[in-house]
């Protein structure tokens, strides 16, 4: 429902309508000035919060237009009860909102026009198209966006003068500001046709995807990175930005969304954004070997029928959730895994994919986990709680916020030897259940008054003069972050600006690196390192909190699989209350794990584990463990991906020269045929026709 705020505006602008309605039969011109800014101010507000209050007066028939409409007509009710129904004001006021009405529709004909014109057929990043087409500079952004609610509102000058006239009997104000409405809202029309012809239209679908073509001849990738799904997916392709960018083969991002490519991460790589299935199957890939894909989905089809290429499942993770083991996983020519377990989990589902076809090439994204090496001196433990969120089903495995969450963090934050509690939920959480939400906000003010009353008690010292010079280095660092994404991104830009200018500045983008790994150490020296704290959005990032965590409680996901990268203690929900050794066979992570009840009467083994490295029952298991999910740590695994790249881009290789050696072999076999056997011609299909046969 958005904010209260939001609410309350909502509520506001509604009542308004029938005050307004009131005050033109009682008849009041104050209360109804009254009530009409009441309407004005909220329906402004809601727009420029962007709430979705205003989408959802539109389904019920209460939208924009309709508001304004009702608004002007309330006006000429008034006008006639005070008996002006007589008065050249009442018929110049029904004159200018038909001739205002008659100005929308060629207004929003050109902003439909201009905005259709200026989609491109192909979107691009770090593509170089601005030297091989010409694309035109966009309309003012103030002539565009919002252009409908600026439109309706240009009627404020009329309303404002219509109700002088009534209030002061003279009609000359009122004409006034209906002249300056007509006057602007003429204007606004005329300032949109100039971009509806001649330079100002960007080129058509044809030239544009020549210009494209032209380019993937010019830069000839080699292994393509291909991805499909709704804007809450953009993480399943940001987190395989960092090993494009280390491929030692030319690489090229293909997403097949709008919605994705804006919400796609900063990146050096050459991106395409080709929404249409038709435009995608006639693009010129023919110097690709290897496909990548990381979520399995209707699209991919579009790129798997492209036989010179050899296609690869990558996924987003690693765990034992069934997505991990699709059977549509069959259709790729490899299936690219961390470790054996990987490996083993297709073997036992039985889904078709063969173990010839599996390799296992670890884990790059990994890189950043630092291994452990015990709580510092004079520091004490730190625990992430990082649950999973609640599904797409009410499984109780699926996530441990609805019924061990709060059993997990009062334990944590009531222990002793103390330790710090960071609460990291999974950012879809509660997005589907009430239940579930209402758990994360129960867990959240847990976390909140354990960390003010650990700040009010003595025995924990704050070093106040460091924390704030913390602080500072941390504003400066995210306004200069925010000053080059604000010179560098396409905040402002439309979709063909953003594809003409879209080419990173790679010094600003490896500058915006820098500056963030000096923000997340600005950040965790910004408060106590004993300070509870409920960290949620994308900074600091999930491995961030693995880095200054010594141990993590979390549920079935990939968030465990990463975790074991780091060598420390972890804890696992039983929230299913499988039991533990049932629980140990149905999912492979958690087979070096502490394994919690609902109660987490067990976490007394976890933060034993921490506290006392040298008496970790379980230290050995998740050495071994974590080579069977993550594969050894020699060599490198961006070494081992890229080995597997340049292998399968062999393979791919290899069956084309086949294939066209094939071709070549059954053309000659064709014309010798045709050389041998006078009067007859040999079709394209191998047939003969007799010619002059009787």
């Amino acid at each position: 429902m958005g904010s209260a705020a939001e609410l309350a505006a909502a509520v506001l602008m509604v009542a308004g309508f029938p005050a307004l309605m009131l005050a033109a039969l009682v008849p009041s011109v104050p209360a109804f000035a009254a009530a009409a800014a009441v309407t004005y101010l909220a329906d402004h507000y809601l727009h420029r919060k962007g709430s979705y209050l205003i989408n959802r007066l539109g389904k019920v028939r209460a939208g924009l237009s309709i508001r304004f409409l009702i608004r002007q007509l309330l006006l000429v009710l008034l006008l006639a009860r005070l008996s002006l129904a007589d008065n050249l004001i009442y018929y110049g006021a029904i004159a200018c909102f038909i001739a205002f009405y008659g100005l929308q529709a060629p207004h929003g004909a050109l902003v439909q026009l201009i905005r259709n014109r200026r989609r491109m057929p192909v979107a691009t990043r770090n593509v170089d198209l601005k030297s091989r087409i010409r694309i035109p500079d966009a309309p003012p952004r103030r002539l565009l966006h919002r252009s409908a609610e600026k439109m309706l509102h240009l009627d404020l000058f009329a309303v404002v003068g219509i109700l002088l006239a009534a209030q002061v009997k003279s009609a000359l104000v009122g004409f006034v500001g209906i002249g300056i409405t007509v006057a602007v809202a003429t204007l606004y029309v005329v300032a949109l046709m100039p971009y509806v012809r001649g330079r100002k239209i960007p080129p058509n679908a044809e030239r544009v995807l020549a210009a494209v073509d032209d380019w993937l001849g010019e830069y000839k990738p080699e292994t393509v990175l291909y991805f499909s799904g709704s804007k809450d997916s953009a993480y399943q392709v940001n987190m395989w930005l960092d090993t494009m960018e280390n491929l030692d083969s030319k690489p090229l991002i293909i997403l097949r969304e709008r919605a994705i490519l804006n919400n796609l991460a900063p990146t050096t790589v050459p991106v395409i954004c080709v929404p249409g299935g038709v435009h995608l199957m006639n693009m010129d890939l023919s110097t690709v070997r290897v496909a990548l894909y990381a979520a399995n989905v209707g699209k991919n089809i579009h790129m798997l029928r492209v036989p010179t290429i050899k296609h690869v499942f990558i996924g987003h993770g690693d765990s034992d959730k069934l997505a991990s083991v699709n059977p549509f996983s069959k259709v790729y020519d490899e299936v690219w895994t961390a470790g054996r377990a990987g490996r083993d989990r297709y073997a036992i589902a039985d889904v078709g994919v063969r173990d010839d076809d599996i390799v296992e090439v670890g884990r790059p994204q990994l890189a950043p986990i630092q291994t452990w090496q015990g709580v510092p001196e004079g520091r004490i433990p730190t625990v992430l709680y990082a649950p999973t969120w609640e599904g797409w089903d009410d499984n109780p495995g699926n996530t441990s916020i609805l019924l061990a969450g709060e059993n997990i963090v009062r334990r944590l934050i009531t222990a002793d030897p103390p330790v710090r509690v960071l609460y990291k939920p999974h950012p879809f959480t509660g997005t589907r259940s009430k239940e579930a939400k209402a758990a994360h906000q129960r867990i959240t003010a847990l976390v909140q008054k354990a960390a003010a009353e650990r700040a009010a008690d003595p025995r924990f010292a704050t070093d106040s003069a460091a924390q704030a010079q913390a602080k500072a280095e941390l504003a400066r660092i995210e306004a200069r972050i925010a000053q080059l994404a604000g010179t560098g991104g396409d905040k402002g830009r439309d979709e063909a600006e953003a594809t003409r200018d879209g080419q990173v500045d790679v010094a600003r983008h490896e500058e915006v690196a820098r500056l963030r790994a000096e923000r997340n150490d600005a950040y965790w020296r910004s408060f106590p390192t004993w300070e509870h704290r409920v960290i949620t959005g994308s900074e600091p990032r999930l491995y961030d909190c693995f880095n200054v965590s010594d141990a993590m409680v979390s549920d079935i996901s990939s968030v465990v699989s990463d975790f074991i990268a780091s060598g420390k203690p972890y804890a696992v929900t039983d929230s299913a209350e499988l039991g533990a050794e049932e629980f140990k066979r149905n999912n492979t992570a958690v087979r070096a794990a502490v394994i919690l009840s609902n109660s987490a009467a067990e976490l007394g083994e976890l933060l034993g584990a921490v506290r006392d490295p040298a008496a970790d029952p379980l230290a050995e298991d998740r050495k071994e463990l974590k080579q069977y999910l993550l594969g050894p740590d020699e060599p490198a695994s961006i070494d081992q991906f890229n080995t597997a790249v340049a292998n399968l881009a062999i393979k791919a290789e290899t069956r084309n020269v086949g294939q066209e050696s094939r071709i070549a072999a059954a053309t000659a076999d064709a014309e010798e045929l045709a050389n041998a056997v006078p009067g007859q011609r040999v079709s394209s299909a191998g047939d003969t026709d007799g010619v002059g046969a009787g």
